[in-house]
């Protein structure tokens, strides 16, 4: 957000409820020690916020150990010498506790030796959308006081992580907005779209909120927004249709909120398992697909960013670039994770029609496949193939030319021409494999080669 905090009436109202709560006394402090759970709120009495924050710990990850608003944090369970993640969910249309909550707290617990914290602010969220939105404001000052009284405990700023999920994304970015834009990280999954595509930079998250900001997009067609919002923007599949969610209305309630939750259960997935979640920078989707985008050279320097809990997302740099796109595949179920390659077919001699080649990938029982098209007149095309064991595991390679004929004309029966591939991401210590000789495709026809690329 903008540098001028002081002319912000947003920001002149959070400092003065942050100063009042610092000063609060400490007295009437009680421990809980029992498990607590989400509240339960419905339509009728949706509106007010009734914030719950919930601590859970490595020594009992399942167990949630209540704090209430004024209650002395040094009372319970919280360890000031271990990192603190924050956990905000966004709307909840009937005033249900989110199915994926415990499944990201034990992820994390299971990665980190940390503080966990989620807000549970049901009562506020259900209902409208449009009410949730209006509750926002107020909830990201109590939470912003919350934090002031961890930063009087000795907690430093930089040391605690925000974990926005859809409209609790921009909670957490007013919340960092509130700190000045010193606290250490904020990470929103599929940022809410409604209200916030063309809300100025004091109402959503963005890059201006924490030391480090990044967001995963899922969703950017319906219920997440669709520009970047941080300093690293992964655009999961280009952002949208995520494979594996269905694309029929009659699906019911999945249809409608697989694309946006997908975000989320990517980022579990990444923390519970070890296959590395990694994007490339690239100026369109498009151009990514086509294999335009091979490097992460230009601007994160030969490291790549990866989704999980990496500092910086496994950037090593001082000084990060703003609302920087990324793109990555996935597959359609958890873990998620793949590997990414450019294959490229370079045909002997340019043809006058369009070509088409089938690329196909076999390990075991595991099939991936992709189409490269060459442009007429041209020689070479190239595309890029997500498979789910690294290069050097792959069996075989399968290539099917498939010939255009129509009734007036029939296509080449064969053509010839030489294929590489490569493993992403592809730089100059790195290069491409390529199947030995030139290679005969005839029409329609499966052609199998033994694929023996080196790991790296």
């Amino acid at each position: 957000m903008v540098e001028d905090l002081k002319r912000k009436p947003l920001f002149v109202l959070a400092v003065i409820l942050l100063l009042s709560s610092a000063q609060a006394g400490n007295a009437n402090r009680t421990s809980w020690h029992q498990c607590a759970d989400f509240q339960r709120a419905n339509l009728l009495h949706g509106r007010k916020l009734n914030v719950q924050f919930l601590l859970f710990t490595p020594s009992n990850p399942g167990c949630g150990e209540l704090i209430l608003a004024d209650d002395g944090i040094e009372d319970t369970s919280f360890n000031s010498s271990l990192e603190t993640k924050i956990i905000i969910h966004g709307f909840r249309a009937l005033g249900t506790k989110p199915s994926w909550i415990e499944g990201l707290v034990r992820a994390i617990l299971h990665t980190s030796q940390v503080n966990v914290i989620v807000v549970d602010w049901v009562h506020g969220s259900t209902g409208a959308y449009y009410s949730a939105v209006d509750n926002v404001t107020q909830l990201a000052l109590s939470i912003s006081r919350f934090i002031s009284k961890l930063l009087a405990l000795g907690v430093s700023g930089t040391s605690i992580h925000i974990i926005g999920v859809s409209l609790g994304a921009h909670v957490a970015g007013l919340v960092g907005h509130f700190h000045g834009g010193q606290l250490g990280r904020i990470t929103g999954l599929d940022p809410a779209g409604p209200k916030y595509t063309r809300a100025s930079l004091e109402e959503r998250l963005d890059p201006g909120d924490a030391l480090f900001v990044e967001a995963i997009h899922t969703d950017a067609d319906n219920f997440g927004i669709r520009i970047p919002v941080g300093h690293i923007d992964y655009f999961v599949n280009g952002g949208k249709d995520q494979p594996g969610c269905p694309r029929f209305i009659s699906a019911g309630y999945k249809y409608l909120i697989c694309d946006h939750m997908r975000a989320v259960h990517l980022y579990v997935s990444a923390l519970k398992h070890s296959c590395p979640v990694v994007a490339f920078p690239c100026s369109s989707h498009q151009d990514f697909l086509n294999g335009h985008c091979l490097d992460c050279d230009d601007p994160f320097l030969f490291s790549c960013p990866r989704i999980g809990l990496l500092e910086q997302a496994g950037i090593s740099m001082r000084r990060l670039p703003k609302e920087v796109v990324v793109y990555l595949m996935t597959s359609p179920s958890a873990p998620f994770c793949v590997h990414h390659s450019l294959v490229e077919f370079r045909l002997q001699k340019k043809r006058s029609v369009v070509t088409s080649i089938e690329i196909t990938f076999y390990s075991n029982s595991i099939k991936d496949t992709t189409k490269i098209t060459i442009p007429q007149q041209e020689e070479v095309g190239k595309r890029l193939l997500a498979h789910k064991v690294p290069l050097c595991e792959v069996d075989v390679v399968v290539l099917k030319y498939l010939p255009k004929n129509r009734f007036w004309r029939k296509d080449e029966s064969h053509i010839v021409g030489q294929f590489c591939a490569a493993p992403l991401p592809l730089n100059k210590n790195r290069t491409m494999f390529c199947l030995p000789g030139n290679l005969t495709l005839h029409g329609n026809m499966d052609l199998p080669y033994q694929l023996s690329a080196a790991c790296a």
